[in-house]
């Protein structure tokens, strides 16, 4: 792997290879903007819990996790962009993301979270 793949925030790709087909340029621009709407949810989210949710137990470390997992995205968001358009500037393949599976697992734990929180409230 080369060393712009280990970096956390990779330098700005654009001035690296040839343009490659504005399309692909424009679809992976759009794939970042879906990731950092996904992160501002996520942090509008978080402030909610930690606002609105005053008695509920255990609001502070829903909150704190979703303004966690919101950062993440929104910095993994920008990385994956950059390194997918320097691969497709060097026409070289588009490098594995652990984004999606990391979103997954990071929103199925909060929820399990948020239901168990709920059920110690209800009851």
């Amino acid at each position: 792997m080369s060393r712009h793949g280990r970096e956390w925030f990779p330098r700005d790709p654009r001035g690296v290879g040839s343009d490659p087909d504005y399309r692909f340029t424009l679809a992976n621009e759009r794939t970042f903007l879906a990731w950092v709407r996904t992160a501002l949810a996520l942090a509008a989210g978080g402030l909610a819990a930690v606002t609105v949710l005053d008695d509920f137990p255990g609001e502070e470390w829903l909150g704190v996790g979703l303004l966690a997992l919101s950062f993440t995205t929104a910095a993994t968001a920008y990385r994956r962009w950059a390194l997918n358009e320097r691969a497709m500037r060097l026409n070289q393949p588009l490098p594995p993301s652990r984004l999606p599976m990391m979103m997954a697992l990071f929103v199925a734990a909060v929820s399990i979270a948020a239901a168990v929180l709920m059920a110690i409230h209800v009851s």
